[in-house]
């Protein structure tokens, strides 16, 4: 017996030594080491050993199941690391390598220019208002002084859905909601970005959505000169300190005086070029002073209110700001344009 016990020790060990995987240890150790191993089964022979035999065999198959279980054990370990270092050895990284650079992002060059009019406007003490962009043909037209048979309305090509709903050719509805909302109770101090929508054919000047940046302000004693002053800080904060504003009368349905508002030619500085047209002035937004019918069905009296409103292309803002020739570049998403915007 104890030349079978010292036999299957060696032989445990020789194949623990050959052993590459742990899987493969692991079979040995149930092999040699379970309960239906071969030391298992000769120490269940040792009642027909004798009294002095017994004690002499029981220590000699406990050192062998013990010697096996060290060599699993460092058979086990030696694996591991062996694993560990096969591991290290593929997934090495060469520190010397150059690092992949992390693409950062920034704002949208129409984000930029709503943010930066919001914040001004927000210093003036205007807060922003929103509305739907699918609109009632009421709030989009007839509440701004636009009646169904009114010939303003053949100048904004709409999209509609039904007689009564289509999207909105102008923020101005948000300015007609929120008078609406104040219950013929002033003041009203907004603004009103958003998009807006017309039938128009794309080209470098032109899309059939765009961007607008409407205001409005109603108060007692509203003048013309406060829509002039309020003009006049926004285009030097938007454009430099040393532009200035003209403004020339037109109409707009919903305004009463109407004009156009000019900016001085930031190329020429009002001597005259290619980019002005050679008239020194660029044009940037309509505005007025709100026709008493705007107010009237909006619930104000326009005996003792008045107020002005005025609209911008926030495309057109951005095109004359950072010399954009094109408004097709702001849809495209082209990255090479994009990138040009990171700080802006």
């Amino acid at each position: 017996m104890r030349e079978q016990l010292e036999a299957l020790r060696d032989d445990a060990i020789e194949k623990i030594e050959q052993a590459q995987e742990k899987k493969v240890v692991q079979e040995i150790r149930v092999k040699y080491l379970g309960k239906k191993g071969p030391v298992t089964e000769v120490l269940r022979g040792m009642g027909k050993l004798s009294p002095e035999e017994r004690p002499v065999i029981g220590q000699l198959a406990n050192d062998v199941r013990e010697a096996i279980g060290k060599a699993i054990e460092s058979k086990m370990e030696a694996l591991e690391q062996a694993e560990i270092h096969r591991k290290l050895q593929e997934e090495t990284i060469d520190v010397t390598l150059p690092g992949r650079p992390i693409l950062k992002g920034g704002a949208h060059p129409l984000t930029a220019t709503i943010t930066e009019v919001e914040d001004l406007f927000i210093g003036l003490g205007f807060s922003v208002a929103e509305g739907p962009q699918i609109e009632t043909d009421y709030y989009n037209f007839e509440a701004l002084n636009l009646p169904k048979d009114h010939p303003a309305r053949d100048m904004q090509d709409s999209f509609y859905f039904t007689d009564e709903l289509l999207l909105r050719t102008q923020t101005s509805p948000v300015q007609a909601r929120t008078m609406e909302k104040y219950k013929g109770k002033g003041p009203i101090k907004i603004i009103c970005p958003g998009k807006v929508f017309r039938r128009d054919d794309d080209d470098a000047t032109h899309s059939h959505q765009f961007m607008q940046i409407e205001g409005l302000y109603v108060d007692h004693g509203v003048r013309m000169s406060d829509l002039k002053g309020v003009l006049q800080a926004f285009a030097k904060s938007f454009f430099g300190e040393e532009r200035s504003i003209r403004l020339r009368p037109s109409f707009f349905p919903f305004t009463e005086p109407s004009v156009e508002v000019d900016v001085s030619c930031g190329i020429c500085h009002g001597d005259g070029c290619r980019v002005c047209k050679q008239t020194g002035w660029i044009e940037i937004l309509g505005a007025g002073m709100v026709h008493p019918r705007v107010l009237e069905m909006s619930g104000f009296n326009p005996n003792e209110y008045s107020g002005f409103a005025f609209g911008m292309g926030v495309e057109r803002l951005a095109m004359l700001k950072y010399g954009i020739d094109d408004i097709r570049h702001f849809y495209t998403n082209d990255r090479r344009f994009l990138a040009q915007f990171k700080r802006v």
